[in-house]
């Protein structure tokens, strides 16, 4: 368990799994909502919020009272009304002590936050929004089913800073149907100049269970499948934001993402540091730590009809070899990789056995060992889950 495990404190995350459309190549467990389903579900979230602690005590693991990070995710959880917002906050207040200074996240969709939704969560402490941009071609993000524009993003990004968030994130997409190497360039260049103080940059991932997944596997032509980039450019795509960034201020700090110096999200680090958090809503997942250290990890079920009764699954305990190989391939996201003197002091052997491995894949360029720890070159990067497969094949100890 690392030292950002045993800091006391708690990440929260509240899944508000709603959307005004739903983007062709999403696989979440998300869609569009009537006003009836949204309010139903903010009861039953606030009801799970208030249980939490019982919850707890039922599965033998210990909730820190102190909460420093809350990341509302979706969705579109902007799209809440004010009073359900407020709701929510009042649940969380209930069951957890939020600290001052808490990092609390909101996701939204450029042009889809009301005014008076903004005011309320500020006055209850958020101050970080990160926006669904994907790309800033509108050719390319309409082809997937966004509704907003370049031109639109732009005035969000004033609209949040005219209000009084200083912390303002996108995500973007490499791999997007109709990009090329020339757009993405203007994507790029539209970041630099957006003045925003996070990106995180994914690869495209075609998945066979949504929308433009399907098309793709068939052959089909609607959700503009024939013009999904292939995997090599997205690559290319993927190396270009990696080698750009940096130079337009924003430092790689984990495979997907970058930031202006202090703007790394706090949350996303605990996910990376195996740090406790508790998941409350739709497909939310938790890890939490049991008061001999061994941690559990649980999660809400993804079907919304059966949320809310009694569908949270069985937890997991994550054994000893499960905690090593979480250390690795969660340690190597991140810039600063992996301590290998913690890791010898929490594995002993296991982490002598993977010497041999690490020299492998120093010799072929993917890492390096420096300062006493382990990181992923950016071909290691483009290549992580390969890298993470050859370090972690079953070794004698």
């Amino acid at each position: 368990m690392s030292a950002a495990a045993k800091n006391g404190s708690l990440g929260v995350y509240v899944s508000v799994p709603f959307c005004r459309a739903k983007c062709s190549f999403c696989n979440f467990a998300s869609g569009v909502g009537n006003d009836a389903a949204v309010a139903a579900y903010v009861e039953k979230l606030t009801a799970e919020i208030r249980s939490a602690r019982a919850d707890a005590e039922r599965m033998g693991v210990v909730l820190p009272d102190a909460v420093d990070t809350v990341y509302f995710g979706g969705g579109t959880p902007s799209l809440l009304l004010p009073e359900q917002m407020r709701a929510i906050f009042a649940a969380l207040r209930e069951s957890f002590s939020l600290a001052s200074g808490a990092e609390m996240t909101l996701e939204a969709a450029p042009g889809q936050i009301d005014d008076a939704l903004l005011e309320s969560v500020m006055r209850d402490g958020v101050q970080r929004v990160s926006l669904g941009v994907q790309s800033f071609v509108d050719r390319e993000s309409s082809a997937v089913g966004r509704t907003h524009t370049a031109a639109e993003c732009f005035a969000e990004f004033e609209h949040l800073r005219n209000a009084g968030i200083a912390n303002v994130g996108v995500d973007l997409i490499a791999g997007l149907p109709h990009q090329t190497a020339a757009s993405w360039r203007q994507t790029l260049d539209a970041l630099a100049a957006s003045r925003v103080q996070h990106a995180s940059v994914y690869m495209l991932e075609i998945d066979e269970d949504s929308r433009l997944g399907q098309e793709v596997l068939r052959g089909g032509e609607r959700f503009h499948a024939p013009h999904v980039t292939s995997d090599e450019l997205a690559t290319e795509l993927y190396e270009q934001a990696c080698e750009a960034l940096p130079a337009m201020g924003y430092t790689q700090y984990e495979i997907s993402n970058f930031a202006q110096a202090g703007f790394e999200s706090r949350h996303n680090r605990k996910y990376w540091q195996r740090a406790p958090y508790f998941g409350f809503g739709l497909d939310a997942h938790s890890m939490l730590l049991r008061g001999d250290g061994a941690a559990l990890r649980f999660a809400n079920t993804d079907e919304l009809a059966s949320y809310g009764f009694g569908s949270r699954t069985r937890p997991e305990i994550v054994d000893e070899d499960a905690a090593f190989e979480e250390s690795i391939f969660l340690g190597l996201r991140l810039r600063e990789g992996v301590n290998v003197a913690a890791l010898r002091e929490a594995f002993g052997a296991r982490a002598d056995a993977l010497r041999l491995a690490v020299q492998e894949m120093c010799e072929a360029g993917w890492m390096v060992e420096r300062d006493g720890c382990w990181t992923l070159t950016l071909q290691g990067r483009v290549i992580s889950n390969e890298v993470f497969g050859r370090l972690l094949e079953p070794v004698e100890v």
